[in-house]
């Protein structure tokens, strides 16, 4: 179904506050700097921005702890700059989607103060209180995604208090209506404010099982739990009851009303459950999410196979949904490295961005993507990511994938005039902004002439999907739009590759500009290291 809503089919640059620009030297990004950079943002050819959150906290996990929902904490500015941050957005036909974190706050929200205080008082169940088990420990065997025990006693109380992240974020209890009427409010402050979209943080983590059965245990086999370290205790468990409950569905369901009540805004959920796919599919429909996201393509998996399997599955399951395909954010270490090993070569940064592009659904690219940056090499002492701390050295966290943006090859890369909150490796200022504008062959320069020309294609914005047989490591599949089809396939290899194309097809190379491309003779398509082949089908 072709619509005109913004989102179908959009490009979204995720925008990480912290590390994207600095006005004011103290080595942190700030709203005033995604104001002036963007013309760098628009210019890259992208549709929308997706603002990490910006809001009053005391960082325990750096904003995703959130202390007040309406407010811009001071490192990063004032609601004034975000006020001027929106409208030099809308001047340049880009929209600005926020996240908003509803499942739990910071331990320093006024909520959780009051609701500590005692039992009785008027948010005394504002939060997930349990009592212990006769022996004091806690009420069931629930792991927080950080490590050890999802419950920490709370004296005040006499009670434990859950948290499936951090132990200073506290989750909201949504099974109480005020909470939920709350959460819709402060979404609605936003929406008055002007944004065009929210994405919402672990949303599917808002309900908890009322019963507080404990979750069973996984083989160990099956361990394998996406973005988690080894060591973490947290894949030993199926999370069937911390998360992902029934009652989720009709929260969404009122957060939709609450969204279509504002002309084309948009609502994109992070969803991570025991079957993402499917809780996705469930999640994203008309009357729910506008879009989804999981997990799945931000794994260490980089066969044909597995993307294949990975859309055809969703395709199946999500009929009438819209997905949203991303592959670095802040959360995971970066493509180039986690899918190479730093090893892929030229082109191999251009191709990712080609391919996430080319799926059917909308996409999020994380910033720096558009310039190939690789996962930075963080020592001990300059980790600032809690989770990385608890699990070093066998996992780093997620710190190497927050350095700041590098706009010169200068000490500071010319984010801060102070001392940057993360240090910016040499390989990343090498490849900065001011470099590649230079370099006519650079993959800056490759990312904007290609998603320029993606927007030309009604095929790949809004067409829908199928996959055709291709050996390993060729992935290959059909965009089809309005009875016109394009034909899609790319080498995920460093050394040359074929495909044959069927013989009953009769295609016409199409020049797609910022990739390796192949080449069709005697119909078979000739691939170089990490190449793309576009055509369209008669």
């Amino acid at each position: 179904m072709t619509t005109n809503h913004w989102w179908r089919g959009a490009v979204i640059y995720q925008v990480y506050p912290r590390s994207f620009q600095d006005t004011d030297g103290d080595g942190v990004g700030d709203l005033r700097g995604i104001g002036e950079r963007m013309d760098y943002i628009a210019a890259l050819g992208v549709d929308a921005i997706w603002v990490a959150p910006f809001f009053k906290s005391p960082m325990a996990d750096y904003g995703y702890d959130i202390a007040d929902y309406r407010a811009v904490d001071p490192m990063f500015g004032t609601l004034a700059d975000f006020d001027r941050l929106l409208d030099a957005a809308h001047r340049r036909g880009l929209k600005v989607m926020i996240d908003q974190v509803l499942s739990h706050t910071s331990i320093d929200h006024a909520w959780f103060a009051e609701s500590r205080a005692s039992r009785d008082n008027p948010k005394s169940d504002w939060y997930v209180w349990a009592e212990p088990k006769p022996d004091g420990s806690p009420p069931n065997n629930w792991l927080s995604i950080f490590g050890g025990v999802a419950w920490q006693w709370e004296p005040r109380r006499k009670q434990y208090f859950l948290h499936n992240f951090l132990a200073s974020q506290p989750d909201l209890n949504f099974h109480n209506p005020d909470v939920r009427a709350a959460a819709l409010d402060n979404v609605r402050f936003w929406l008055d404010r002007g944004v065009d979209g929210v994405r919402l943080d672990a949303i599917n983590f808002c309900f908890h099982d009322t019963q507080l059965r404990d979750n069973p245990p996984k083989p160990e086999a099956l361990r394998n739990g996406r973005g988690f370290s080894p060591d973490n205790p947290y894949a030993f468990q199926y999370h069937h009851y911390n998360n992902t409950q029934p009652e989720n569905l009709a929260f969404l369901e009122e957060l939709r009303a609450l969204l279509d009540r504002y002309a084309d805004v948009a609502a994109l959920g992070e969803i991570s459950s025991e079957d993402s796919l499917a809780t996705m599919a469930e999640y994203v429909t008309d009357q729910r999410l506008h879009m989804g996201y999981s997990f799945e393509l931000l794994t260490d998996d980089f066969s044909a196979a597995y993307i294949r399997d990975t859309v055809e599955r969703l395709e199946a399951q999500m009929t009438r949904g819209w997905p949203c395909w991303a592959i670095s954010n802040h959360d995971v270490q970066r493509a180039v490295t986690r899918w190479s090993g730093d090893g892929a070569g030229h082109g191999f940064a251009e191709q990712l961005v080609a391919l996430v592009s080319s799926l059917r659904g909308s996409v999020c690219l994380y910033q720096g993507e558009e310039l190939g940056l690789d996962e930075a090499d963080i020592a001990f002492e300059d980790l600032r990511d809690p989770y990385g701390i608890a699990f070093w050295p066998s996992f780093k966290g997620r710190d190497g994938c927050r350095t700041p943006m590098p706009w010169d090859d200068s000490d500071t890369a010319g984010f801060t005039t102070g001392l940057p909150w993360l240090p910016i490796p040499a390989s990343h200022r090498a490849r900065s902004v001011a470099v590649q504008e230079t370099d006519p062959g650079s993959t800056l320069h490759a990312v904007r002439t290609f998603l320029r020309w993606r927007a030309s294609q009604p095929a790949l914005v809004d067409g829908d999907i199928r996959f055709l047989d291709a050996a390993e490591p060729v992935l290959a599949f059909e965009r089809m739009h309005e009875g016109s089809r394009l034909l899609a396939v790319f080498n995920l290899s460093a050394a040359e590759a074929t495909f044959a194309v069927a013989g009953e097809r009769s295609c016409n190379p199409v020049d797609a500009p910022g990739v390796q491309a192949g080449t069709l003779a005697d119909g078979c398509v000739q691939l170089p290291p990490h190449g793309v082949f576009f055509a369209t089908i008669d």
